[in-house]
């Protein structure tokens, strides 16, 4: 007998709990720099760029874009800055995958919350 598909979990579903199990415990852990520099290790960034100034706002947005859908909890910690994070977050959320998006705004209902908001 064949299983029910109703105890299947969508793709997006299933996405959506593998971002959700990155995520920091609050924002505030999010303690990365914000100038300067970041280079990302190839576990991150395994394909491509991997050197990024923060001062750009495009080479930020692209890199906040890869550590978000890449990176673990501890990369996403030392990366990511929560106020760069809530600043960008308006553009970025229409640049990441839906399953992504949910996980963050679920989990942080301050993102949620900038979505009428302009990124700096």
């Amino acid at each position: 007998m064949a299983p029910s598909t109703a105890s299947v979990p969508s793709a997006i579903d299933v996405l959506r709990a593998r971002y959700s199990r990155r995520l920091p415990a609050k924002l505030e852990d999010l303690a990365g720099p914000t100038q300067g520099t970041v280079d990302l290790p190839l576990h991150v960034a395994w394909s491509g760029r991997r050197s990024y100034h923060l001062e750009g706002s495009r080479s930020r947005m692209s890199l906040y874009r890869t550590v978000l859908a890449e990176g673990q909890r501890e990369d996403l910690e030392a990366v990511l800055n929560r106020d760069l994070l809530i600043s960008q977050w308006p553009v970025l959320r229409t640049l990441v995958s839906r399953p992504l998006r949910d996980a963050w705004e679920t989990a942080f209902p301050q993102l949620a919350a900038t979505r009428g908001a302009s990124a700096a």
